[in-house]
């Protein structure tokens, strides 16, 4: 059994404010040419459409080594799943916190502190430079940036390439974006969020907790563009408030533990809030193509 995580009540979440025409759309034209479609936004509204057509999510299904055909296969579908037997060969899964602070202690990171849950689709976040062994010296103390202890000191959304040849990809997609590391302690949390691109999250160290929602149920959940493939809510499914976000009754929210040595598949638009149960070492990788679930659509094809 996963260890019980006391989750505070939280701060809102600051997004930036709703506006008629997108102030991001140079980084929009050019993440269209990075992906090869017509738009961001057309791809946005073809996520929606085809997760309208999905079957309900009960439980995330759970799926044994697949090749690249069974992953791909199981990806059309649209739905998020586990991947098990890949990740835990991985030298990466062989990391302790003290091994880490003996091996890669000097390597440089950049932690996340004070409410970074608040501000976390805000252009700018409190962040505090240090080595590895100074940060997990700090996390070891349960030591946070303004004293409050409401929130640990969270290394997120980091390259590190000294930890880059412990990790063993499989090649399921074409071109893949950097790994991305997530590091910290229990308590950790990234709050309600959607990527619009395909997302392969490898769980090496600790556990964490994954709630999901389809695409199309940002109708629900108050959602707003931080940039043109990354959109944030500020309602919490592990502390539904529904007093300030009626709504968010409609939205069909599902959980799953994410153990070490497993995978989660997140496809392209669905919305996902994570935190860690434990201390946790994880590194994701986002495809840079179009979603598997549109099945390469001829339509949202740029040059078509």
């Amino acid at each position: 059994m996963p260890a019980v995580v006391h989750v505070p009540q939280r701060k809102p979440v600051s997004l930036p404010p709703a506006t008629a025409q997108s102030p991001n759309e140079d980084l929009a034209r050019k993440a269209a040419r990075v992906r090869g479609v017509t738009s961001i936004a057309a791809l946005r509204d073809a996520i929606r459409v085809a997760a309208r057509a999905l079957p309900p999510l009960t439980e995330v299904p759970r799926l044994r080594a697949p090749d690249r055909a069974a992953f791909g296969a199981q990806a059309e579908r649209g739905l998020p799943f586990v991947i098990t037997g890949v990740v835990g060969r991985w030298p990466l899964c062989t990391l302790t916190a003290d091994v880490l602070r003996a091996r890669f202690g000097d390597v440089p990171v950049r932690a996340r502190v004070g409410d970074y849950v608040g501000t976390a689709f805000a252009p700018d976040r409190a962040m505090q430079d240090m080595t590895l062994a100074a940060y997990l010296d700090l996390v070891a103390h349960g030591d946070t940036k303004d004293g409050s202890g409401a929130l640990p000191p969270y290394v997120g959304n980091l390259e590190i390439g000294a930890l880059n040849a412990m990790c063993h990809w499989p090649g399921w997609f074409g071109r893949m974006g950097p790994p991305r590391f997530w590091l910290g302690p229990a308590g950790t949390v990234t709050p309600l969020h959607c990527d619009y691109d395909d997302n392969i999250f490898a769980q090496a160290l600790g556990s964490k907790r994954i709630c999901l929602a389809p695409p199309h149920h940002d109708a629900f959940l108050y959602t707003r563009e931080a940039n043109p493939v990354l959109y944030g809510s500020p309602f919490d499914p592990e502390r539904p408030d529904y007093d300030r976000f009626p709504l968010a009754r409609g939205a069909a929210i599902v959980d799953v533990v994410v153990q070490p040595g497993e995978m989660l598949y997140v496809p392209a638009g669905w919305y996902h809030q994570v935190r860690a149960l434990t201390f946790s070492l994880s590194v994701n990788r986002w495809s840079r193509g179009m979603p598997l679930a549109l099945r390469d659509d001829p339509a949202l094809r740029a040059g078509s």
